[in-house]
């Protein structure tokens, strides 16, 4: 009786703890270039949300808007895992208000997870409309070039690998000079890129584990990086950076055990460079 109560206990506080963990976000300033680029030019800064899984999500729009409005933001980032279910949708209106309210100077970019397909095609496409209507620009396998005081930024959308949506080839056509950044949901693609060049890449998906404890074993079906112990952060392959967000919803259960709810601010200098697609 008293071992079962002790269990009992332990797994209370064990979810009582886990709960209060999806409402404690960290706001993570991640610097990408080396301080000696950084002191030549104004560096840009990118705010990366990702996996937000409406279903399952702690923090409120006032509490995300709290967070940021001090911050100013050059682009917004979303890399995918908005929802997957249809009633989710209208949930969605308020984060997309409070990040319109931003004004990113160079505008709101996102790619799809996957959660977001397995909504049926109709519901797809009411998400992409409603994710179009605040001014968010999607990608899928698609790029978008921008200018910044002469520099040349070029935004690769490539869609969900674990769901056989990524097409790189298409996502980098076209591309040609100037810094790449590339966003993702699903960061496993980065293996398959050694002929496509990127400066930076933004990803999510794993959710650091969400219940990363002891360790993130459930963690190994979901691609080669895990094995690699590259479940969150920064991290590099081959010299190229590439960061993985700990995610700022919960899917399956509403709790987190050695993970926390991210938002993340990147700051990258930007060199315009011919680099060759093979």
């Amino acid at each position: 009786m008293y071992i079962s109560l002790g269990i009992i206990t332990l797994l209370s506080y064990f979810c009582y703890k886990g709960y209060r963990n999806t409402k404690s976000v960290v706001v993570n300033q991640i610097q990408v270039t080396e301080d000696r680029q950084t002191k030549k030019t104004n560096p840009l800064s990118i705010l990366q949300i990702s996996d937000m899984h409406i279903e399952n999500i702690s923090i409120t729009p006032e509490h995300l808007q709290q967070q940021l409005t001090s911050h100013a933001i050059d682009i917004i980032a979303l890399t995918g895992d908005f929802l997957d279910r249809k009633r989710s949708i209208p949930k969605l209106i308020p984060y997309l208000k409070t990040l319109s309210e931003l004004n990113p100077k160079y505008g709101v970019y996102a790619v799809f997870g996957n959660h977001d397909y397995v909504l049926d095609e109709h519901n797809f496409v009411q998400l992409k409309k409603l994710l179009n209507q605040y001014g968010i620009k999607t990608l899928q396998n698609e790029n978008e070039r921008i200018d910044i005081e002469g520099q040349t930024i070029n935004i690769i959308g490539i869609d969900n690998f674990s769901t056989n949506h990524s097409n790189i080839k298409k996502a980098y056509e076209g591309v040609k000079e100037g810094c790449n950044l590339v966003l993702t949901h699903d960061p496993n693609v980065v293996l398959k890129m050694d002929a496509y060049p990127f400066d930076y890449l933004l990803s999510g998906h794993f959710h650091g584990g969400q219940i990363h404890w002891p360790k993130p074993y459930h963690l190994r079906k979901m691609g080669e990086l895990v094995k690699m112990n590259m479940v969150k952060g920064l991290h590099k392959l081959h010299g190229r950076p590439f960061y993985i967000s700990e995610g700022l919803g919960q899917t399956g259960v509403n709790l987190r055990v050695g993970s926390r709810p991210e938002i993340t601010i990147h700051h990258m200098c930007v060199d315009n460079q011919i680099k060759e697609v093979i």
